[in-house]
């Protein structure tokens, strides 16, 4: 059977040249597209097994594609392209909840075989949450036909908690998603963030979707 595969690149030569070659591998290339909106838009029924994508897309940035993805429900494992390979980049694409990281330029056979460990690996799918949904694109939480627009700030951090509904997600978790770059966050810099994404939530009529654990954390619903 055939590995159903989604390739992120707006690189249109190595887009074609990954697709062709991935192919021939004997993958189902189900979606191939230039940004994380087209990719969003175009999931329906596709179900990809296994997710190649750039971090440097011309909408988004590839790790906030994967916390959308993870926000959907979507457990299939990711695999990371960047150009940029340092500690920092690393680590925040596992923060957003990737599965691998690989730096360009890359031998093509260790891309296989990474993403053949991936889908051995696998993950089961997940319930999305109840009526939210986030969308990329457009940098919203909606609900029910109505809409609110988020931050990057904050739609990472919605992101991360809607990514593992019904769990508790520790204050730490979040802030590494949330500011993916590092730094020093203070505590109240996130409950700042947190009652701001509870008042657009608020304006939806989710008031109660964000829960507080105390002494642990947060957690979705």
């Amino acid at each position: 059977m055939t590995t159903r595969i989604a390739i992120v690149e707006d690189d249109l030569t190595l887009r074609l040249a990954l697709g062709r070659g991935l192919r021939e591998d004997g993958f189902d290339v189900v979606l191939s597209t230039a940004s994380g909106g087209d990719l969003l838009a175009g999931l329906g029924d596709s179900a990809p097994e296994v997710f190649v994508v750039d971090i440097g897309l011309p909408d988004t940035d590839g790790r906030d594609l994967v916390l959308a993805l993870r926000a959907r429900g979507v457990r299939a494992p990711v695999l990371l392209l960047t150009a940029r390979g340092d500690v920092t980049d690393r680590l925040s694409g596992f923060r957003a909840g990737a599965d691998d990281y690989l730096p360009k330029p890359f031998h093509f056979e260790e891309l296989v075989l990474r993403l053949r460990a991936l889908v051995r690996r696998g993950h089961q799918p997940a319930d999305p949450p109840d009526g939210l949904f986030l969308d990329l694109a457009a940098h919203e939480v909606g609900c029910d036909g109505k809409s609110a627009g988020l931050t990057p700030t904050e739609f990472r951090l919605l992101a991360a908690l809607l990514a593992r509904p019904g769990e508790v997600v520790r204050r730490q978790a979040l802030i590494a998603a949330a500011w993916p770059a590092g730094g020093i966050v203070h505590d109240n810099t996130l409950d700042s963030y947190l009652l701001r994404l509870r008042r657009k939530l608020a304006a939806l009529g989710r008031a109660d979707a964000i829960v507080t654990v105390r002494g642990v954390g947060y957690r979705v619903g």
